[in-house]
């Protein structure tokens, strides 16, 4: 719901009676985990997916008939046998989701909280009764049913920290935003460090890298991309990233960059264990050159390492695609 709480509030400003349809269970190989959300407003405009498009249509249909009703709606969808072309998740998945008519008002302190990125937990009755409580400021801890109710919590975005003021970190800082992260750009040099250069970032620091980073509370969502090519910034900042408890530290350079890094790194007292936890040279094989070519192979090992996934090409795997 978080990737769609802005829409909902114009939608409630506006006036524009809306349907809620969000993935409350799933089963096999299905596209979108619990959360997931769609809605589809009174004259029929949708925002959001519940699916990788299998069932869009027909929860679309169902989120109208219940704004006609006005009760709530429980529907599981999975594959079709007889016709893969009906209604259902050809990817041999299942989910189960659930409508709730016109949620706005009761929704309202949840959606401005997650517009401002604050922490929030949802909890919805499953019944033909719409209920919802929305308690603010608690940190995230579960996503699921629980008896008769579903319950969402939302944390405050990870953070993507970007130390680098130069043309990658421009293209990265967009990328990092597009997946959810709140992206800080840090760099020494005020010149090159402005808010101009770095639109998508939603911070931009002048700072030393490593005395900023100190300066942060860092969780295991964090990310840390080194993009400075400097070894008076890079060596005293991954001396500190690598020892911290963060999801992913990677930095940019040549091989042979990477090979004195790595002595000058050992030299600081840096275990072999707290060096294998260094994606040097940062990013994917994709064979990319541009700023934002490098960025996808940055991102997309990002997303690698965060979900468990292999980084080899599908075609070439077995098992469930969706984890």
């Amino acid at each position: 719901m978080r990737d769609i709480a802005h829409q909902l509030l114009r939608w409630q400003c506006g006036g524009v009676d809306y349907a809620l349809a969000t993935v409350i269970g799933t089963s096999g190989s299905a596209p979108r985990p619990p959360g997931a959300a769609m809605a589809v407003s009174a004259d029929g405009q949708v925002a959001g997916s519940v699916s990788g498009g299998c069932v869009e249509a027909a929860v679309h249909q169902l989120c109208l008939e219940t704004l006609e009703t006005g009760r709530a709606v429980r529907q599981r969808f999975g594959y079709s046998d007889d016709d893969a072309f009906a209604v259902g998740l050809t990817c041999g998945g299942e989910v189960e989701i659930l409508v709730h008519p016109s949620p706005g008002a009761a929704l309202a302190p949840a959606l401005e909280a997650l517009a401002r990125a604050e922490p929030v937990t949802v909890v919805r009755s499953l019944g033909a009764t719409v209920r919802t409580i929305v308690r603010l400021g608690e940190p995230a801890h579960e996503t699921g049913l629980r008896g008769a109710e579903f319950v969402e919590t939302y944390s405050s975005p990870p953070r993507m920290l970007i130390f680098g003021a130069i043309d990658y970190a421009a293209a990265l800082a967009t990328m990092g935003r597009f997946l959810g992260y709140r992206v800080t750009v840090c760099d020494a040099r005020a010149v090159f460090t402005t808010a101009e250069r770095f639109p998508e970032a939603h911070e931009v620091v002048v700072d030393w890298p490593d005395r900023y980073l100190r300066s942060l509370t860092v969780d295991a969502r964090t990310v840390v991309c080194v993009l400075t090519h400097d070894a008076k910034f890079d060596i005293p900042l991954l001396e500190l990233a690598l020892r911290l408890p963060v999801g992913y530290v990677g930095a940019m350079g040549s091989r042979r960059t990477h090979v004195e890094r790595l002595r000058r790194l050992r030299d600081s007292g840096l275990t072999d264990g707290e060096l294998a936890r260094l994606r040097s040279p940062i990013g994917l094989d994709l064979g990319g050159r541009t700023p934002a070519e490098t960025a996808l192979s940055i991102a997309a090992e990002i997303v690698a390492e965060v979900r468990g996934g292999t980084a080899a090409p599908l075609a070439l795997t077995g098992g469930a695609i969706h984890r």
